[in-house]
């Protein structure tokens, strides 16, 4: 029997289905980094990402049945964490207008110093795109290498994505190269 660990995405999905535990926790195992690094990103507390990675999961379960074999879980996953975390930004910009404490000393507002907030989501979002629009290995490889919570070691990074160590840096260069000239094109 394969081990779950090496299991490829659809195949943790069907195992999901099929309301197998070890599969579900393989799923969050893979992609949790991923999808707390996301709020993160977006200036949100360690607690507002930590809730906003547990609904992200919870609307995996509740759309399971839905998703494709074909479907790019990570990209997936990816995506609904943007949009909790942009739904989040904008209920809490409301609270903020009524509160008389120092909104600068928000972790909101330190991760966008000389410049609106509204123009550092903008920012994000069309990164966010970008990496969408990238190969899927090129798009996990980036988002391991530079949107997790903590950077791996390459050796993992390799495991994960099955690759040579030697040939992350050389894969990670030209998957720079083709997101820098997705966003020159995006503009």
């Amino acid at each position: 029997m394969t081990k779950i660990q090496h299991l490829t995405d659809p195949q943790l999905l069907e195992k999901c289905r099929q309301g197998q535990a070890d599969a579900w926790q393989q799923v969050v195992t893979r992609y949790e980094r991923l999808v707390f690094s996301i709020p993160l990103n977006y200036g949100l507390t360690r607690s507002d990402a930590a809730d906003i990675a547990q609904l992200t999961f919870t609307t995996l379960v509740e759309h399971l049945d839905r998703l494709h074999e074909d479907s790019n879980l990570g990209g997936w996953l990816a995506t609904v964490a943007r949009r909790h975390s942009l739904h989040h930004l904008r209920k809490h910009k409301r609270e903020f207008l009524g509160q008389e404490e120092d909104i600068a000393q928000s972790h909101f507002l330190l991760n966008t110093p000389g410049q609106d907030a509204t123009a550092y989501w903008e920012r994000v979002n069309w990164l966010n795109q970008g990496l969408d629009l990238l190969d899927k290995r090129c798009r996990e490889l980036l988002l391991l290498l530079y949107f997790s919570e903590e950077p791996p070691a390459y050796e993992e990074v390799a495991e994960q994505l099955g690759l040579r160590v030697g040939s992350i840096g050389p894969i990670r260069g030209r998957c720079l190269d083709r997101l820098r000239t997705i966003l020159v094109e995006r503009g």
